[in-house]
């Protein structure tokens, strides 16, 4: 059964993988995973496995590699920081 999970959640799914991981095992691992987005929805497993990284020691890992992996619009607004002011 397909489990589904919003990007702003993700770092409560990630903390239940047992670390070290490698990236092959960890795609496997979250491949059942609907990422939901700002604009859409994607597969977890299959951004795991676009990662530049053959391992992640930990859950910030993995979303630190992640970020570099998903396009600007995928998180949020375009051209927006929450940090502006």
């Amino acid at each position: 059964m397909a489990r589904k999970i919003k990007f702003s959640d993700i770092s409560t799914l990630l903390d239940e993988i047992e670390y070290p991981i490698g990236r092959t095992t960890a795609s496997e691992e979250l491949s059942d995973v609907r990422l939901v987005l700002a604009d859409g929805e994607t597969n977890l497993g299959k951004l795991v496995s676009k990662t530049s990284r053959e391992s992640f020691e930990s859950a910030a890992d993995i979303e630190s590699e992640l970020h570099n992996v998903l396009p600007r619009e995928a998180v949020g607004e375009p051209y927006q920081s929450e940090g502006d002011a």
